[in-house]
């Protein structure tokens, strides 16, 4: 199954953009006649086949479009804080999707150590990692918002924040109940503020811990999004 992305696949005949009709045609020499599939990242799956084999601008026909690929029964929302190295974000990034995650939102907080982000590029590492997943659902990226932003936001489901320290942090697999939505704050390499703690727990928010590791930003933010896809 080869997977392409396009912004437009509700026409029934389609033409690739340049980078995929280049890695269609000159990469993996597909030519006329071949299928191929399509998706949109918003739950559109099309069996496609190629009419015109143009390296630069790939025409294909729709044969069978399918609604709804893939979709999961709740909604994921991981907030991260970006880390010093921009690399670590973008593996997280990267994996996630790969995963399974609907909304990633990268959270300024009170000892954060990076509060820009190329967001044009993380949004084109999550497409790649939706072509190799064969998924058909593209995640949100946000730009960079304040933590206490996100934290005053309203969430139709559970909302969790993971932090280092403190006495009443319940484990994840305890707290969560499958098949709810769920959002969960990952901090920095510092660890979330008192104040933003606090803030947290009185918007409602659970605190969590992950295990008796101390995790690595985005180890967190990976573990976290594995232990949902798994637990539904």
């Amino acid at each position: 199954m080869q997977l392409f992305f396009s912004d437009d696949i509700e026409s029934d005949i389609c033409t690739l953009s340049d980078d995929e009709s280049r890695h269609c045609i000159k990469v993996l020499r597909m030519a006329a006649g071949d299928e191929l599939f399509l998706t949109d990242g918003r739950g559109t799956l099309c069996r496609c086949r190629i009419l015109d084999a143009h390296p630069k601008a790939c025409t294909v026909e729709v044969v069978e479009r399918t609604r709804d690929y893939g979709r999961h029964s709740f909604f994921l929302h991981i907030a991260i804080a970006p880390t010093k190295n921009t690399a670590r974000t973008e593996w997280f990034v990267e994996k996630a999707v790969e995963m399974g995650i609907d909304r990633i939102s990268p959270i300024v907080c009170d000892h954060s150590e990076r509060c820009v982000l190329k967001k044009e590029r993380l949004d084109k590492i999550a497409v790649s990692a939706v072509k190799q997943s064969l998924k058909a659902y593209l995640p949100e990226i946000d730009p960079p918002t304040p933590v206490t932003e996100l934290i005053d936001s309203p969430f139709d489901g559970q909302r969790f924040i993971a932090y280092c320290d403190g006495d009443h942090r319940t484990p994840l697999h305890s707290a969560y109940k499958p098949g709810s939505n769920a959002l969960i704050l990952i901090g920095p390499e510092g660890d979330f503020s008192p104040s933003e703690v606090q803030r947290a727990l009185s918007a409602g928010f659970i605190p969590v811990t992950l295990g008796s590791s101390r995790l690595r930003t985005e180890t967190a933010a990976l573990a976290a999004t594995a232990f949902f896809n798994l637990s539904n």
